[in-house]
């Protein structure tokens, strides 16, 4: 057996830190990661620098140039579900490794917003109080292929949300305005915002796995 690897995580909005260590006990979970941290953790000397979530606009958002110096010093720096998809599809090809679905089409240009991750958080539980916009847009999509609604009223409703500030975001609210848009009579919303109770996609939250268990295949490997 090798020694034990140090892993630093940065997570808690995508995937509480509790259910992370479920996956992957041994690593060390941090809250979300902000401009600076990267830098600090570098003089830890970890192993593994895992990014899940971020503070994004009204703070200042993890530097490209700390993830790069990580890498430098021989670091290896996973990224997938928020931030760390957002800002793996701008250094994978400097060595950041990106992970997941929302990585997959940040990389490929399907996603170009910051805001399609962005979500207003809890301060003291890093809980998210508002829908990520990735999140909207699957659940949908998945309401669509269900027959619960039509393409041109999941095109129509992922519009409003986009034209939404994104602290703003959640099915309620949405479906509200797309009753008064009539978009969606006050009986068909209803009908949808049930289905999304009981079968709301959670992107995030699946890449966040995703990222957590790729981190522990690699490790345990080595």
């Amino acid at each position: 057996m090798g020694e034990a690897r140090r892993i630093i995580i940065y997570t808690g909005t995508s995937i509480t830190h509790e259910d992370a260590r479920k996956i992957l006990s041994n690593a060390d979970y941090r809250p979300p990661v902000r401009r600076g941290n990267i830098i600090r953790a570098i003089r830890e000397e970890p192993d593994v620098i895992g990014i899940i979530d971020g503070v994004f606009f009204n703070r200042a958002a993890v530097g490209h140039r700390e993830i790069l110096e990580a890498i430098k010093r021989g670091i290896t720096v996973f990224g997938g579900a928020s931030m760390g998809a957002l800002r793996a599809s701008e250094l994978d090809r400097h060595g950041m490794i990106g992970v997941g679905t929302i990585y997959q089409r940040y990389r490929s240009e399907i996603y170009t917003s910051d805001d399609e991750v962005a979500v207003v958080l809890d301060p003291e539980t890093c809980k998210p109080l508002s829908t990520p916009l990735v999140n909207i847009r699957e659940t949908l999509h998945k309401a669509a292929a269900e027959d619960l609604i039509t393409p041109d009223e999941e095109r129509e409703i992922v519009r409003i949300a986009r034209e939404t500030y994104y602290p703003e975001r959640n099915y309620r609210a949405l479906l509200e305005r797309a009753r008064d848009n009539a978009i969606l009579t006050r009986e068909r919303a209803e009908e949808l915002h049930r289905y999304i109770e009981e079968h709301a996609v959670d992107l995030k939250r699946e890449d966040a796995i995703e990222v957590i268990h790729r981190i522990k295949r690699e490790t345990e490997r080595r």
